[in-house]
């Protein structure tokens, strides 16, 4: 009889579900108090944390909210929101935090399609939220937040207020009783081509993606986080539960600038932080005056604790879209080190990392950034990441060049689209989760995304890749940032077309970066167009390209 025969099973003494929400009672037993979050005046430790989310809790369950049901909640980056992510999955509550830059339209269609029993809405954004629920099916109870940083305009549309209801509730500690497998969020995908998909986090991902964060960057205990991520992206890409795990410091930016970045960095001495390209971006082209508040604080002296005239080394994690080998050597220069990371809302926002390799110390800033713009390995509790033909689901050849379609399996993957079986189901074939972006995998194993397969620019049937026209444009000074797109074309059938964001002060014709491109690129893949202007973003710092699309047939095109 082997040892699996044998009638052991799993009871209370050798088994628990996974669950990142223990992660901050953990923090509470251990680091009472230690200082958990920074928030304007206000400095709460890890035990009043603690307490308010178990507080939130029993409120939830007080308004009759139980396991399964959904909470949504539409919050800055605020106390309010690292509590919500506490609070209402330890209750076996589904928390689905929203984009705060949603229109009506959309949050009526999301409200409906969660069936939201509760909304939680910060002030600032109750204008929308409120029309979006006079055309919901669902009627939710809805709890104000009024929080002491914001003091524009929004009315309270709830029929309680957040702290009211904290201070009239118990805040006797929870311990999760579900299964592990159990929804703890939902997040909706961006819907650019359709209605946004619901995507369905279990416990279990959570908890690893959290650890697995730990990993990849060697977070260590206490480290000064600062918000500049979203937290309703990705649930933050997990990190709130990583804070928590590491019993850090919750540093929330309300608004992301230049200003509140580096100046956070020297009034609190901010240690890590993670952003999209075009927070990067941001940074580096800011004036030496701003960055000095890395050194200085707001304050003008040096509050962190740092040797006068230091600057503190900061380490960032960049995700959301391929970062160029000129933004990575940039930001370098600034003492931030970035983790390049790339991933998806369906694998709860990282799943790969471009793992640094110690051979590439000797390499020039050059090549080591090129290095570091690859989107890398599986993360460590991630089953797998791979390349493969599409159509056989086999993996390409690991020779840099034979693109196919980057796949990844594993815990750290979605329960599945919400009230979707169909794309679901499409979304798994073959044992393998479909990202839809394409790619190549190098004779090291690292993968480099070469693009979105809807990216793909096809021009008298040669297959254009958007990205590689953006890193050579990022090259030229005078680009902050850029968004290579199809243009639609009577003879070629489509052509690049070059949405252009110049540095502040800086002026370049579009012949020059012509010129530029024509030095770098085959004639074909030059653009044939170019605009400048703003770009179009999203919250989290993604271009827009899918309304640059709708842009580019007007685009005039170059004759040079």
């Amino acid at each position: 009889m082997s040892i699996n025969e044998h009638e052991l099973t799993k009871n209370a003494a050798n088994y628990a579900a996974l669950s990142p929400v223990d992660f901050m009672r953990r923090a509470a037993d251990v680091y009472p108090t230690r200082l958990a979050v920074i928030h304007g005046n206000i400095r709460r430790n890890w035990a009043d944390t603690y307490a308010r989310s178990m507080q939130l809790g029993h409120a939830l369950r007080g308004l009759g909210v139980g396991k399964g049901d959904t909470v949504t909640v539409m919050l800055a980056n605020t106390p309010e929101m690292v509590e919500c992510h506490f609070g209402v999955p330890v209750i076996g509550a589904v928390l689905n935090t929203l984009n705060t830059r949603l229109d009506a339209h959309s949050l009526t269609y999301m409200f409906n399609h969660a069936d939201s029993k509760v909304v939680i809405v910060d002030r600032e954004f109750s204008k929308a939220v409120k029309e979006a629920l006079q055309n919901a099916t669902v009627k939710p109870i809805v709890i104000d937040v009024d929080d002491s940083q914001y003091d524009g305009p929004g009315e309270r549309i709830g029929t309680y207020l957040y702290e009211t209801l904290l201070a009239n509730s118990n805040s006797a500690p929870i311990v999760f009783e579900g299964d592990e497998w159990d929804a703890m969020s939902l997040n909706y995908t961006s819907g650019t081509t359709g209605e946004p998909k619901g995507v369905v986090y279990h416990h279990r991902g959570a908890y690893l993606n959290a650890v697995s964060n730990i990993l990849e960057w060697d977070l260590p205990s206490h480290p000064v986080y600062l918000w500049t991520l979203p937290m309703f992206h990705c649930n933050g890409w997990c990190f709130p539960w990583t804070v928590a795990a590491r019993a850090g410091i919750n540093v929330c930016l309300r608004k992301v600038t230049p200003e509140g970045v580096f100046g956070a960095i020297g009034d609190y001495g901010v240690t890590h932080y993670c952003g999209a390209p075009i927070v990067h971006s941001m940074l580096v082209n800011a004036s030496d005056e701003v960055k000095q508040l890395a050194v200085t604080g707001t304050s003008g002296s040096n509050t962190a604790g740092q040797g006068s005239g230091e600057r503190r080394h900061v380490k960032g994690m960049v995700a959301g879209a391929a970062p160029s080998a000129t933004l990575l050597e940039s930001i370098e220069a600034l003492g931030i080190t970035l983790t390049h990371v790339y991933g998806l809302t369906e694998v709860y926002g990282p799943c790969t990392i471009c793992a640094p390799q110690q051979e590439w110390d000797a390499l020039s800033a050059a090549d080591r950034a090129v290095n570091h713009a690859r989107q890398g390995v599986r993360y460590h509790l991630q089953a797998d990441a791979n390349v493969v033909n599409p159509e056989t689901n086999e993996p390409v050849p690991a020779d840099g060049e034979t693109i196919g379609e980057i796949v990844v399996r594993g815990n750290i993957c979605m329960k599945g689209y919400l009230r979707n079986p169909k794309a679901t189901e499409e979304a798994f074939a073959g044992g393998w989760f479909h990202t839809g972006d394409l790619g190549v995998r190098f004779p090291d194993g690292y993968i480099k995304i070469k693009d979105r397969s809807k990216d793909v620019i096809i021009s008298g049937g040669e297959n254009i890749s958007s990205i590689e026209i953006e890193d050579v444009l990022y090259k030229h000074p005078a680009v902050m940032a850029v968004a290579v797109v199809a243009k639609p074309h009577p003879k070629w059938g489509e052509t690049p077309c070059a949405f252009v964001e110049l540095k502040p002060g800086v002026e370049v014709t579009a012949a020059e970066l012509v010129k530029h491109c024509k030095a770098h690129l085959p004639g074909f893949k030059v653009p044939g167009a170019i605009e400048f202007g703003e770009l179009p973003k999203t919250s989290t710092g993604k271009i827009q390209k899918f309304e640059l699309r709708k842009r580019s047939g007007a685009v005039d095109a170059i004759n040079v």
